[in-house]
């Protein structure tokens, strides 16, 4: 069965809180590149130490693979796991 792109926007993407939190997340990428630590289509990703995407002080922006950022433990509900590791 393929994936529905339209009902995932209906149920999730498209809900206010996502929209604000995906601003944040793009947010967070363009002061990095503004500073000249990221480049457009360098291969990696702007993570939030703490896992808050409204936060975006300096402090918690750091700069990591996408394969690292985008892969860790989750929990039974899909939430990241606190393994004190990351």
């Amino acid at each position: 069965m393929p994936r529905n792109y339209k009902r995932e926007y209906v149920n999730y993407h498209g809900k206010s809180s996502q929209i604000k939190r995906r601003s944040s997340r793009n947010k967070a990428r363009r002061t990095l590149m503004k500073t000249g630590v990221v480049r457009k289509g360098d291969g990696k990703d702007v993570d939030h130490r703490d896992s808050n995407p409204m936060n975006n002080k300096r402090k918690n922006l750091r700069v990591t693979t996408k394969s690292k950022n985008r892969s860790f433990a989750r929990t039974k509900k899909a939430r990241e796991k606190k393994t004190g590791k990351r």
